[in-house]
C-alpha cells in the first residue's frame, strides 16, 4: 500500500518535478547533447542502465525455459522493445511524419529536463537516424520462423565473437549479479543477425555522443512515467498522434488506474496471494476442476463422432487431452509466503518518493532474474495475473490456464445454476482445450484424416464469417472461430451430462427461460461486449478473434440445439440451412 500511496501523492510528485531524474542522469554523464566533455565509457554506461535501472537500449535480456526442456531455465537475448514504432506498423501513414512527431517528442523531453526551447534545431536528428538504422537490422519474425532461428543456443564467448562491440560478460554480470558468470555460460539468442548488425552500427556510431544520447533516451522513456504530469502529458500527446484514439488508452486517464497498474506489475506475487485468498476459496477451485473434467469427458465423446478424423488420429487426440496440464486459479507458488518474502526482503518503500520507489522496484526485478536462473525446476510462468479475466492455452507447455479472475460473475459463481456456469466459463474451458488441436486445421496438419471432409467444414466456416457485414477475414480468424463454435457445442454437451449426474435444479422464477435456454443466454452475456468503431477497425487487422457480436451469433447459428430451444425459423439468420462445424 505504501507504493500505491506514493504513486497517488501527486502533490509531492509535482513539487519534485524533473529533479529526481536529473540526479540519475548526472550520475551517467548527463542529458545535454551540447556538452563537449568526455562521457562515460559506452559499455560502462550500458552496464549501469541494465544493472541498476532494468533498461535495455540495444538488446533485451530475460530468463526463460528451453523449448526442448521446459524445466531448465537459460539466459535469453532478443532485440529491444523500441518506443518508436517501426515503419512496418504505419503502412497507411507517411512515416516521415511519424519521425517528425517523435523528434518533436524528444525535444520536449529535453526542455523538461533543463534544455532550452531554442536549442540546435537538429540536435536529436542523429539519434533518430541511429534508432531507425537499429530497427532496420531486426530480422522479421516470419523470416526467423522459416529459417528455424527462433532459438539459437550459444555461449558468451561465441556471442562476443559475433557481436564484439558489446562487453557481453560484463553486461550480463551486471544483470545477474551476484551470480558468477564466465565466457562458457550458456545463453540463447533469438535473432543473431540483429545482434551482428547492432554491433556493426555501434562501431560505426561510436564517436560522438549519439550512443550516449540514445541510451539516455531509453532510460528517460523507462523512468519518466514516474515523474510529474508534464512528462505524462508529453507522452500522451505522442501516443495520440501515433495511434489516434487507441493511443489515449495506452496511458490511463485516471491516476488511480495508472497506480494500480504500476503496483500490479511490481508486486504481482504479493497481490496475487492477497486476492486469491479473498476471491478464490477452495470450494470454488474444487467445483471448477469438476467442471473441467466434465468438459474433457464431453470432448472425448465428441472426438468419437467426428467423421473427418481417422482412428489413429482420434486416439492420439484423446491422449493429448489426457496429458494436458490444467492450471486453475493461481500458480502453485502464489501461496508460498517464504518465496515471496525472499523476493522482496531488500526492498524499502517511502510514501514521499514515488520515483525512487520505482527505481528500487526495477532493481528488485533485476535481482529476481538471477534467482530464476538458479532454479533447476522452474515453475511455469503464467502470462497473466491470477486476478486477470483472460484464459489461454500454452503450446510450449501444453497447458491451459484459467486465472481466479475468470471465476467471478458473470462467468461463474458457486451459487449460480449450472447452466449459467457451463454457458460462460464452461465454453471458455472447451475453447482453450480446442486450441491444443489447432494443428489439425492447418494445411497438411492431419495427413491421415479425411481431408476432403475437413476442408469442406473449414471452407464453410471461412465463408460464414466473411458473409457478415464486418469485413472479417474468415481465414485469419479461422482458429478462433473454430474454437468458439466447437467450444459452445462441447460445453453444452458437458452441461447435459452434468445434469444427469446431479440433482435437478428448479426453474428460476419470473425469468421465463428454461435452464437449457439459460445456458445460451449466459454464453451470450459472457462473450458479447461493446467495441468502439476505431478499436474494431484496428482489431480486424491485428486480432485473430472475430468481432464480439460475431463471437455470439456465429457459434449459436451453427447450433441445432439453440435453434430448437428458441424455435428459430428454418432459414433464418439464427438457424441457417447450412450449419458449419469442425468439432
Amino acid at each position: 500500500m505504501q507504493f500505491y500511496r506514493s504513486c497517488m501523492n501527486m502533490e509531492q510528485i509535482e513539487s519534485q518535478g524533473a529533479q529526481p531524474l536529473k540526479d540519475v542522469l548526472n550520475q551517467i554523464g548527463g542529458w545535454s547533447i551540447t556538452d563537449v566533455e568526455e562521457t562515460k565509457d559506452f559499455n560502462e554506461t550500458l552496464q549501469i542502465l541494465m544493472g541498476r535501472y532494468n533498461t535495455f537500449p540495444f538488446f533485451r535480456v530475460h530468463v526463460g525455459p528451453i523449448p526442448s526442456d521446459p524445466k531448465t531455465n537459460i539466459i535469453q537475448i532478443d532485440h529491444p522493445e523500441f518506443e518508436l514504432p517501426p515503419e512496418s506498423e504505419f503502412k497507411e501513414k507517411n512515416y516521415l511524419e511519424v519521425l517528425r512527431v517523435y523528434l518533436s517528442y524528444l525535444r520536449k523531453l529535453g526542455v523538461l529536463l533543463g534544455g532550452t526551447q531554442d536549442g540546435p534545431p537538429d540536435s536529436f536528428s542523429p539519434t533518430l537516424a541511429f534508432i531507425s538504422n537499429l530497427q532496420q537490422v531486426v530480422t522479421p519474425l516470419k523470416k526467423r520462423q522459416e529459417s528455424g532461428m527462433l532459438f539459437f543456443r550459444t555461449t558468451i564467448r561465441e556471442l562476443q565473437e559475433n557481436a564484439p562491440a558489446i562487453d557481453w560478460l560484463s553486461c550480463l554480470q551486471a544483470v545477474f549479479h551476484p551470480m558468477p558468470m564466465n565466457l562458457s555460460q550458456p545463453i540463447a539468442v533469438h535473432d543473431m543477425d540483429y545482434l551482428r548488425g547492432m554491433s556493426q552500427l555501434i562501431e560505426k556510431w561510436h564517436k560522438g555522443r549519439v550512443l550516449h544520447i540514445y541510451m539516455i533516451v531509453c532510460l528517460v522513456g523507462n523512468l519518466s512515467p514516474a515523474l510529474d504530469s508534464r512528462f505524462q502529458d508529453v507522452r500522451l500527446d505522442l501516443y495520440k498522434i501515433l495511434y489516434g484514439k487507441m493511443g489515449s488508452r495506452m496511458i490511463p486517464a485516471e491516476r488511480w488506474r495508472k497506480c494500480l497498474t504500476d503496483t500490479s506489475s511490481f508486486f504481482e506475487p504479493v497481490l496475487g496471494k492477497m486476492i486469491v485468498q479473498e476471491i478464490f476459496p477452495q470450494q470454488t477451485k474444487k467445483l471448477a476442476e469438476q467442471m473441467f473434467s466434465e468438459i474433457q469427458d464431453a470432448l472425448y465423446d465428441r472426438l468419437d463422432e467426428l467423421e473427418w478424423m481417422d482412428e489413429q488420429t482420434r486416439q492420439s487426440a484423446k491422449i493429448s487431452v489426457s496429458k494436458l496440464q490444467v492450471e486453475i486459479g493461481y500458480p502453485a507458488h502464489t501461496l508460498q509466503t517464504a518465496k515471496v518474502n525472499l523476493e522482496y526482503q531488500n526492498l524499502e518503500i517511502n510514501e514521499d518518493t514515488f520515483f525512487l520507489n520505482v527505481v528500487a522496484c526495477l532493481k528488485i526485478l533485476r535481482e529476481n532474474s538471477y534467482l530464476k536462473l538458479l532454479q533447476h525446476h522452474p515453475q511455469n510462468k503464467w502470462h497473466v495475473y491470477p486476478w486477470s479475466v483472460h484464459s489461454y492455452y500454452s503450446i510450449r507447455h501444453h497447458m491451459v490456464v484459467f486465472p481466479a479472475g475468470m471465476f467471478r460473475s458473470p462467468f461463474f459463481h458457486i451459487e449460480f445454476p449450472s447452466a449459467v456456469n457451463f454457458g460462460a466459463i464452461g465454453v471458455f474451458m472447451a475453447h482453450e482445450i480446442l486450441h491444443s488441436f489447432y494443428g489439425y486445421v492447418l494445411p497438411e496438419g492431419c495427413p491421415t484424416c479425411n481431408r476432403s471432409a475437413l476442408q469442406k467444414s473449414i471452407d464453410c466456416l471461412v465463408e460464414q464469417y466473411e458473409s457478415y457485414s464486418f469485413n472479417v477475414s474468415g481465414t485469419f480468424t479461422l482458429l478462433e472461430n473454430t474454437a468458439d463454435t466447437g467450444g459452445l457445442t462441447i460445453a453444452y454437451q458437458a452441461y447435459k451430462n452434468w445434469q444427469k449426474k446431479h440433482k435437478e435444479e428448479k426453474d428460476l422464477p419470473k425469468i421465463g427461460l428454461s435452464h437449457d435456454q439459460l445456458f445460451y443466454l449466459s454464453f451470450a452475456h459472457a462473450m458479447c461486449g461493446h467495441q468502439e468503431p476505431e478499436k474494431l477497425q484496428f482489431s480486424l487487422n491485428t486480432d485473430p478473434h472475430s468481432p464480439l457480436p460475431l463471437r455470439v451469433c456465429g457459434p449459436v447459428s451453427n447450433s441445432q440445439d439453440f435453434s430448437k430451444l428458441f424455435h428459430c425459423s428454418s432459414g433464418s439468420p439464427m438457424n441457417p440451412d447450412n450449419k458449419c462445424r469442425i468439432w
